[in-house]
């Protein structure tokens, strides 16, 4: 799941406990050639179990929604690597999306994104690279890192990684995209995702968004 390239169409799961939504987004994915919209949920129960047996590459997830919710279902999902998730969320920045974030969420968009923006979303989040709404990205990276605290030593793996390595992990921290760093490092974005894929293992994490957390915890990003 970290990193790979879908071959063919990109498959996506939606969950949303309201039928309308699913259905707007349906239609808006369905106008890329792409995509492919290969299932629906509406609960964390529910988009768990399709997605076990769909496989998609995505699923976009909604945060509310009864039973088990989009934050259990990401932690489910993205621990057993069956998809990449993207957090699709009526709200700006609350405990609820940190908490989807933690559990391995690619990232979140809010649900008043305009088309083109999601399907670009969907596609990056396919290709392994993280997406954050750009209003609120510093303070979403900001809030982890002051709602964490940073730990005393440095952590697990950290010494493992190779200088480059770090300079990928550092960039993560600041947020960039695997095409930003790819510019910032004078590398290719597939190098790029080869080094954030091993800068996970090696780190035992499950998202980008983890890393840049533990990038400004140990005091690699200003």
């Amino acid at each position: 799941m970290t990193g790979e390239l879908a071959t063919g169409p990109i498959r996506v799961l939606l969950a949303d406990d309201h039928a309308a939504v699913r259905a707007g987004l349906a239609m808006i994915l369905g106008t890329a050639g792409d995509i492919e919209v290969v299932g629906e949920a509406s609960d964390g129960i529910a988009a768990v179990r399709k997605a076990t047996a769909l496989r998609p590459d995505v699923v976009l997830m909604d945060i509310r929604m009864p039973g088990m919710d989009g934050i259990e279902a990401t932690r489910q999902l993205v621990e057993q690597r069956i998809a990449h998730v993207l957090v699709l969320t009526t709200f700006d920045v609350d405990e609820y999306v940190y908490g989807a974030l933690r559990s391995g969420a690619a990232g979140f968009l809010l649900k008043s994104v305009d088309s083109a923006r999601l399907i670009e979303a969907v596609r990056l989040v396919a290709a392994g690279d993280g997406v954050l709404e750009p209003s609120v990205t510093r303070r979403v990276i900001s809030a982890f890192a002051g709602a964490v605290p940073a730990p005393a030593a440095p952590p697990p793996g950290l010494s493992d990684l190779t200088d480059r390595e770090r300079d990928v992990l550092a960039c993560l921290g600041e947020g960039l995209s695997n095409q930003q760093i790819a510019r910032r490092l004078t590398i290719s974005e597939a190098t790029v995702k080869t080094h954030v894929s091993r800068v996970l293992y090696k780190l035992d994490l499950r998202s980008r968004v983890q890393a840049a957390m533990l990038a400004r915890d140990a005091g690699l990003t200003p």
